[in-house]
């Protein structure tokens, strides 16, 4: 009898962890894919200003839902060449995915903070 239930909540127990690093990876998934969208908006507008950037930022963010509230976002224009003019847009995303195991026992899981990262390039036409 108590081989069945320690079994059963070692069962449980595998069954949560497995649960939350599958919401882990679909939480990192959908902040990536938001962050690109994002940067690539910035890319294709044309205008890089830091408040069109905030902007497209916050949008973004409100876009993730319940798990926006949780994240930031941030995007900027980079100059790679030197020439004066940005041709790259960098954003970076940190966010707190939702949580089945308590953090007191899932820290181990890996996915108590998600951060991704992208780059865009701004096409001009030469």
């Amino acid at each position: 009898m108590i081989g069945s239930a320690v079994g059963l909540g070692v069962t449980i127990m595998f069954l949560a962890f497995s649960a939350q690093v599958m919401i882990g990876l679909y939480a990192t998934s959908m902040l990536r894919a938001t962050l690109h969208d994002a940067a690539s908006r910035a890319a294709n507008q044309g205008s890089q200003s830091p408040g069109e950037l905030a902007r497209l930022a916050d949008d973004a963010e409100r876009s993730l839902g319940r798990m926006g509230s949780r994240t930031t976002i941030q995007l900027s224009a980079e100059d790679d060449d030197g020439d004066g003019l940005p041709d790259v847009v960098v954003g970076t995303a940190r966010s707190s995915p939702p949580r089945i195991v308590p953090g007191s026992i899932g820290g181990m899981v890996g996915f108590e903070t998600v951060t991704v990262g992208v780059r865009v390039r701004i096409e001009r036409v030469r």
